[in-house]
């Protein structure tokens, strides 16, 4: 039996072969009128649009066009580096130079618009003992947990960073010392509260914070230093993570 269908008809293929002559036509007459538009935004008249001066713009526009897309490419590649160059080599927030940065944008906003902001400066107390207990890819898990943890309960406004090692950094924006306080403590608690699943275990991750909240007079390494030594009090006066409830 003769099956047609899987014999193309003259009919199918002249249909084709009319259809791509007039997609040809289509985009000789759309590049037609591109070099008019272009030569009348030259300023050269019609009159002087000979073969050669088509062909010369048709040119000058493509390589327009090539350019356009590198320069499209390589931003995108600048973006993409920049966001390498902030981030954390572990963790998906900032390193110490990019939370340094932002917490100096927080200090410039609060000297300008007077309302008070606080940066918050989070130890892990037991990362050592994990570390040598399980291995440092248990230490790993514990230290992405406390980031995790961070990013999940601040807001978007905020900013969380590692600041070397188990330290954490965090900015909250707008917010005083009474309320730093209390929003820092929830954070601890929360993040003790989490068993962290490693291998045939869970970890117990318990943080110590210092929080700061600045006027605006300080710079970034001041700040820090003030939320690192009251952080550092806190540990030496025994006020760790609570228990969680």
């Amino acid at each position: 039996m003769k099956i047609e269908g899987n014999r193309p008809s003259r009919v199918g293929a002249a249909n084709r072969a009319g259809g791509a002559n007039r997609a040809a036509a289509s985009t000789a007459a759309s590049s037609g009128h591109h070099v008019q538009d272009s030569a009348a935004v030259m300023g050269i008249p019609e009159a002087e649009l000979t073969p050669k001066v088509r062909d010369a713009i048709m040119t000058l526009m493509e390589e327009v066009a090539r350019l356009r897309e590198e320069l499209n490419n390589n931003r995108g590649r600048i973006q993409h580096l920049e966001r390498l160059a902030d981030q954390d080599s572990l963790l998906p927030v900032y390193n110490r130079r990019a939370f340094v940065r932002e917490l100096t944008r927080a200090i410039s906003m609060t000297e300008r618009y007077g309302a008070p902001s606080t940066v918050i400066y989070f130890d892990v107390n037991n990362m050592k003992q994990i570390n040598d207990t399980y291995g440092h890819p248990a230490g790993d898990a514990a230290l992405r947990h406390v980031a995790e943890s961070l990013l999940e309960l601040v807001r978007d406004s905020d900013v969380v960073g590692r600041l070397g090692g188990d330290e954490f950094g965090v900015i909250l924006y707008q917010i005083d010392a009474d309320v730093a306080q209390e929003k820092s403590s929830q954070l601890a608690q929360e993040i003790a509260k989490k068993p962290v699943p490693f291998n045939d275990t869970e970890l117990s991750v318990h943080v110590t914070f210092g929080a700061y909240t600045f006027n605006g007079v300080e710079d970034a390494g001041q700040a820090l230093a003030e939320a690192d030594k009251a952080m550092y009090e806190r540990k030496q006066n025994g006020l760790k993570t609570a228990a969680p409830q």
